[in-house]
């Protein structure tokens, strides 16, 4: 029993540093790679509250390194458009269309990405645009109260502003620390938040540190084009999995 239990400890701790570290790298994809894998050896109902606990973390984290390097004001407009689209979300989840609506948005997704891999830039947006920046909010709103999947619609906002990779995981992780925040919150009101959540968790945080200081180290390496391509194909995976999510029940 102590063997397994020092084996299970060892792979949460690999997992949370690699999350960890694409989280710190590029800003978002982290929850992705962490949740599938910790539920290979934890129940999910243990592995997505430490997931939202560990980014809330690296939030943050960031936000308290690089604040100087949030945009506010697109921030703010994101985060108020999602409160809006978040029952939206929770409405799609208990339809009968989620699986149409998945697969719908995962193709769109993935047709965002690989059009501006292949060198077909997307349209630039050389100042904050409210309709924009609503419709993105709104649609992060509603991907995560869906699919605990916000990151897409932000990231392609911020690929269209034309952000840089420093700018980009400072305002990112600016919005994601008060929705990691609600979504605890939701966790805590519908007794998710167990002891095994908060155990799980404070054995990852010797593997979040680390990983948070090279990710800010490899983020201020990447620039321009270069760091859009990495953005492009995170986004690329991220609508892939959601399709194969979808197609597989």
């Amino acid at each position: 029993m102590g063997v397994s239990m020092e084996h299970a400890t060892v792979y949460v701790l690999a997992v949370v540093f690699v999350a960890s570290l694409i989280r710190s790298s590029f800003g978002f994809g982290e929850a992705l790679f962490a949740v599938p894998l910790l539920a290979l050896r934890l129940p999910l109902g243990i592995a997505a509250p430490v997931a939202v606990l560990l980014s809330i973390t690296i939030a943050g984290f960031v936000v308290a390194q690089d604040w100087r390097k949030i945009h506010v004001r697109s921030m703010g407009w994101l985060m108020f458009a999602t409160l809006f689209g978040i029952p939206l979300g929770l409405e799609l989840l208990a339809s009968s269309h989620q699986t149409a609506a998945r697969v719908a948005l995962g193709l769109l997704i993935v047709a965002f990405a690989v059009y501006a891999l292949l060198g077909r830039k997307p349209p630039e947006l050389r100042r904050d645009h409210l309709g924009w920046l609503m419709g993105c909010g709104l649609l992060a709103g509603v991907l995560g109260g869906a699919y605990g999947m916000n990151g897409p619609p932000l990231v392609i906002y911020g690929a269209m502003r034309r952000w840089t990779a420093q700018h980009f995981r400072a305002t990112l992780q600016g919005y994601f620390l008060p929705a990691s925040l609600l979504g605890m919150a939701g966790y805590w009101a519908k007794g998710l938040w167990a002891p095994a959540v908060t155990h799980y968790y404070l054995i990852s945080l010797p593997a979040v540190a680390p990983a948070i200081l090279l990710g800010r180290v490899l983020n201020h390496r990447l620039e321009g084009a270069g760091f859009l391509r990495y953005v492009y194909a995170g986004l690329a995976c991220v609508g892939g999995v959601l399709v194969v999510q979808a197609l597989r029940g």
